[in-house]
């Protein structure tokens, strides 16, 4: 047969007992010829002329001189054909065909993934340009359809519009590369999906077949993991590590442009306070308004970060000493501002210490450290203002650095020793008492002040370690003046804030106790006012714990804090210990004062002892007021255990 000047392979007869079906189409499109079989698949009349173009996408089998393709009916969506072209001769194409339903094709493709990927959470999907031809009921009810509802819906419907950007954009991807995308269930929830194109045609633009898996918990928990690495979950605001990311980049960039930067260290007044006496979920609330009034002052310039407890560190970019000063002094007067948390008005403010960039540090570390190092100078001497480092400020922190070294060598060596300083009574005239006060004979340096060392104890908890060996030195030391013979008397120990805390006090106490076999009615604890006045009911059991235990408890440093008539009408205080500075010069005020205190101590059943007490004057005004106790230099001053002998006859 003849047809635009081409020769069919094979006459007609021959090509109709060909099973397949088989159609000859000239390059421009045009059916030349085929079996009946061929003609059936397309509804065509062999009597009239045809172009193949009109039922598929013949362009497509035109680029080469073989193709294998999977192709959709023009005439019948979701109709597939598989053809197998063949050019065979410059203007002559076979085709060979094979009708597959869309499930055929699917269930293909599914045994094919299943192969590749073994993972049957999958779902698979087959659709064309825009339209889903085919799926399984895993894809249907990862979307949250049925099988039918989804199956004519346009892709673009189940991806968020920025991650269907993405999918569009597939076809210029490897095979094997995975996209992770935003979906949208039928309910308008989203969710994340990783999709996989798989190489089961050679065309995109024919069919596309994805696996489409629910990444959704693997997705949120990286999230989460990121989150948590960049962002305090507190405050809501970015942490240290993000901070010092956001730095050592501005620095870099600094050192490009010759600029300045800015580091500030923050640390709230009096939060421990507030934290101890409202509680830590007041506390947390407390950081978190702090926070939000620190957003106040992000700008593209300043980067706002936690540091951790209550700090917090600000950069701020192209600046100069007199603009850092001036957004300090902004940040103050903004702090002045009550903050409103439920029914309290709080007044706090901040403490604030400056290093500037490059002249303070080339490095993120040393720009927090120095700011740090000036924010703990200023917060010792002048709370709610602000620091500028300068070089003396690090060499009085190397010096703290090397003695808090010393205090753990101190510790370790046995460099500690125990003072006694005597407590009499007035009323016979005898000593009953002795307060253990803590000395430092450092091996080069002689003896160092407890006012030097105690603070930096205090700041480096090592407060702890050094409290427990001086109550247990004190508790042995009195049971053996005990055993040698000595008047039993009461010997006290000075408990700092972190001791009294700390939730196994008793058991330490106890644990002293039962190691020297001192009994408790001989061990005096000394508490400060402002310990005993925060945190009501945690020091409430604290103080019946000790008393049950048989040990004494009194109130050091009394008048010189904010007390409180409730409180020590509750606690189970057995003394009151004036402060010194009310017998200084017996002014009229001071004598009323401790006149007052006295009185009031005698009407809650409480002994009262003054401290500091060195002149005959001030002995005959507190024995006429008739003070239980006292002690001071006109007694004696503290000594070492071998220089009492005298008191303890």
């Amino acid at each position: 047969m003849k047809n635009n000047a081409l020769t069919f392979p094979m006459n007609n007869q021959m090509l109709s007992l060909l099973s397949d079906p088989i159609l000859f189409v000239h390059r421009d499109g045009t059916v030349l010829g085929g079996n009946p079989v061929a003609y059936t698949i397309f509804n065509m009349d062999p009597s009239l002329r045809h172009s193949i173009t009109d039922y598929i996408e013949f362009s497509l089998l035109t680029g080469s001189s073989n193709s294998h393709l999977l192709m959709e009916r023009k005439m019948e969506k979701g109709g597939l054909l598989e053809i197998k072209s063949l050019l065979l001769n410059e203007n002559l194409y076979g085709l060979i065909l094979n009708e597959l339903s869309v499930k055929d094709k699917v269930d293909e493709i599914k045994r094919y993934i299943n192969q590749v990927s073994n993972n049957a959470t999958e779902g698979i999907v087959l659709y064309g340009e825009s339209l889903i031809l085919d799926c399984d009921e895993t894809f249907a009810e990862m979307f949250g359809y049925t099988r039918k509802e989804i199956i004519g819906k346009a892709m673009s419907a189940l991806i968020d519009p920025k991650s269907y950007e993405k999918l569009v954009d597939m076809e210029h991807l490897t095979t094997e590369e995975l996209l992770e995308l935003r979906g949208i269930k039928k309910d308008g929830s989203t969710f994340y999906v990783e999709v996989l194109e798989y190489p089961y045609q050679t065309n995109g633009k024919i069919l596309r077949t994805a696996s489409i898996k629910d990444v959704t918990d693997r997705v949120e928990n990286e999230r989460r993991i990121e989150y948590i690495a960049y962002y305090d979950e507190l405050t809501d605001i970015p942490n240290r590590n993000f901070f010092n990311i956001v730095l050592k980049e501005a620095i870099n960039q600094a050192k490009e442009t010759e600029e300045h930067i800015a580091v500030f260290f923050l640390d709230l007044d009096y939060f421990k306070e507030i934290n101890d006496t409202l509680g830590y979920a007041f506390g947390d609330e407390l950081l978190k308004a702090c926070a939000n009034r620190l957003r106040i002052f992000q700008q593209t310039d300043t980067f706002i970060s936690r540091m951790s407890g209550d700090e917090f560190l600000i950069l701020q970019r192209h600046t100069t000493r007199e603009d850092a000063k001036k957004l300090a002094e902004k940040l103050i007067t903004e702090f002045e501002k009550p903050i409103q948390i439920k029914e309290y008005e709080i007044y706090i403010t901040i403490s604030i210490g400056i290093s500037i960039f490059p002249e303070n540090g080339n490095s993120a570390s040393d720009l927090v450290k120095h700011a740090d190092s000036a924010m703990y100078i200023i917060k010792e001497k002048q709370r709610n203002y602000y620091n500028l480092f300068d070089s003396s400020i690090s060499e009085n922190f190397r010096m703290m650095l090397t003695m808090e070294s010393e205090l753990r060598k101190a510790l370790k060596n046995g460099q500690f020793e125990l003072y006694y300083q005597p407590q009499k009574n007035l009323i016979d005239n005898e000593v009953v008492g002795l307060e253990a006060l803590i000395r430092w004979n450092h091996p080069d340096r002689g003896y160092i002040s407890p006012n030097k060392f105690i603070p930096l104890a205090e700041k480096t908890g090592l407060i702890i370690d050094i409290g427990d060996w001086v109550l247990m030195e004190a508790c042995r030391q009195n049971k053996e003046w005990q055993d040698k013979g000595f008047r039993p008397m009461t010997v006290s120990v000075n408990l700092s804030a972190k001791q009294f805390y700390q939730r196994n006090l008793l058991e330490k106490v106890e644990c002293a106790l039962q190691e020297t076999g001192l009994e408790p009615r001989y061990l005096e604890l000394e508490i400060t006012e402002s310990m005993a006045m925060a945190n009501e009911e945690e020091i409430l059991k604290t103080l019946h714990d000790l008393r049950k235990l048989g040990v004494l408890v009194s109130i050091d440093d009394f008048g010189t804090g904010y007390s409180s008539l409730k409180y020590l009408s509750i606690f189970p205080i057995s003394k009151l210990k004036i402060d010194k500075m009310f017998l200084n010069g017996l002014q009229r005020e001071n004598q009323a004062i401790v006149r007052s205190i006295i009185h009031m101590s005698h009407a809650l059943n409480m002994k009262v002892i003054a401290e500091g007490v060195e002149t005959i004057e001030q002995l005959n005004f507190l024995t006429n007021e008739k003070c239980d106790e006292m002690q001071g230099y006109y007694v004696s001053k503290p000594l070492p255990a071998d220089k009492l002998m005298e008191f303890l006859v």
